[in-house]
């Protein structure tokens, strides 16, 4: 399974974009490993505008908000789940919290990957470990939104890659 959060509307370096970064990456993996795509949306979307939705992110985070999500995902019958997120504020978006609270991750190998523009996975592989109670968490992917973005068989190289050296 691909459990993916992603946002398109105004992005840093990339201006106005139809496909978010990290859902790019995230078709590219469903793809090469065959997995289903589940796509966390929230109820409330974020503003389009990227100075505003950097605003609301930052203000979700300081609150410890847990944004409503439009559907959740049984992820029950999953042992290997890769887990994609823009990083935001150093941290993964706080919608993402919302789907890992509503789950139990016991017995789970975790694949993280995120998008960022310079802060690379930030904390969030320890934000995952720690939240994820019995999961094993590998060592997320960053791979640059620009690059996601703006040069796609690059980023297919790096995840090929990358899924070799995880035995896909």
């Amino acid at each position: 399974l691909v459990v993916v959060f992603s946002r398109a509307d105004e992005n840093y370096s990339v201006g106005y974009i139809e496909k978010g970064n990290t859902m790019i990456l995230a078709e590219m993996i469903a793809e090469k490993t065959g997995s289903e795509l589940f796509e966390v949306k929230p109820v409330k979307p974020y503003p389009k505008v990227y100075s505003e939705c950097t605003d609301v992110a930052k203000r979700e985070q300081n609150q410890k908000a847990r944004p409503a999500i439009l559907e959740d995902k049984d992820i029950s019958e999953y042992d290997t789940i890769f887990f994609g997120y823009p990083v935001w504020w150093g941290d993964i978006p706080m919608c993402m919290y919302t789907f890992i609270e509503a789950h139990d991750w016991n017995g789970k190998k975790i694949i993280p990957f995120c998008t960022h523009e310079g802060s690379a996975a930030g904390r969030t592989e320890g934000t995952l470990k720690n939240k994820m109670k019995g999961a094993e968490v590998v060592r997320p992917l960053a791979i640059y939104g620009s690059v996601a973005q703006n040069h796609r068989e690059t980023s297919r190289e790096k995840i090929s890659e990358w899924l070799s050296t995880l035995g896909f």
